[in-house]
């Protein structure tokens, strides 16, 4: 990996934090996007403490922005004039629903709709860059999740796995879709399931159930194993040119049968696209 250049979000702990460790450990230079600042600069000096040769920068974004989002795009573009992988990982989920400053459900725009956005934003640096790699760090809760385009905000009978499935479902979606936009530019789309991993993406939004989280963590794995798939689709010689798939512990895996429905990508695409303000061209390209 060395010499390439590695984006990752929601890098400052968890599989996020895991993975960059692990591609900087292989020689990538690992630019780790991040929510708070102060933690994301202890990670960064955790990783270059271990590893003195380390290539790690710190681009700081929240995700319930899609202004931040197009920030964090243009300040990478900027800086870098190559990006050959883009690992999606940032998430979260709330038991109660809430809604960002777009006016999108929280879960539905953090998990998905900000990654979709920033995604299409670096496509140009990414095939520019090509052979290069997409990794959407999805959850096998999307075999649970839905899409109901009458009501994508969840305004109505709103839950949090319900939530968070259909986010994860859209991620799977949207890799199958965009490997088809891209087939032949030698940019990849994969998508995984991690593993149940003791993270903190629960953390505070549990409310008065979060101790709940703490117990669960005692049958979970750890982030270092959740980072395993993820590092395998970024660097692996063994999946160059493999696209448009599902893994789960480095190996292929059918995902849900309605993340296969075509009909659905292209609706969501299109929805996406609207609710991101992106408009088909360069950063979204179309179907062939």
């Amino acid at each position: 990996m060395t010499g390439r250049v590695c984006l990752v979000t929601g890098a400052s702990s968890g599989i996020g934090k895991e993975t960059a460790k692990k591609l900087v450990g292989l020689g990538a230079t690992a630019v780790m996007v991040c929510r708070n600042r102060k933690r994301g600069e202890k990670t960064v000096a955790e990783i270059k403490r271990a590893n003195k040769n380390a290539q790690v920068e710190l681009l700081l974004a929240d995700f319930t922005s899609l202004d931040a989002v197009r920030s964090v795009a243009k300040e990478l573009s900027e800086k870098h004039d190559s990006l050959h992988v883009l690992v999606n990982n940032a998430g979260g989920v709330r038991v109660m629903r809430s809604a960002t400053a777009d006016g999108f459900e929280t879960t539905f725009q953090v998990d998905y709709l900000s990654h979709f956005l920033l995604t299409n934003l670096l496509l140009e640096l990414l095939r520019k860059s090509a052979p290069s790699r997409i990794i959407n760090v999805s959850s096998a809760s999307h075999y649970r999740g839905h899409l109901n385009f009458d009501d994508l905000q969840m305004k109505k009978g709103y839950g949090v796995m319900k939530s968070y499935s259909q986010a994860k479902l859209a991620q799977v979606l949207f890799t199958y879709e965009l490997s088809r936009r891209l087939e032949g530019t030698g940019v990849t789309v994969n998508c995984l399931h991690p593993g149940t991993v003791a993270t903190n993406i629960w953390n505070g939004s549990m409310g008065p159930f979060s101790f709940l989280g703490n117990i669960s963590r005692l049958f979970l794995i750890s982030p270092e194993e959740g980072a395993r798939t993820p590092v395998y689709l970024a660097s692996s010689p063994e999946v160059e040119g493999v696209t448009g798939k599902y893994y789960d512990d480095k190996r292929e895996k059918q995902s849900s049968d309605e993340s296969y429905d075509q009909s659905v990508a292209s609706k969501l695409w299109n929805e996406s696209e609207r609710m991101t303000g992106l408009s088909s061209g360069p950063g979204a390209p179309s179907l062939p």
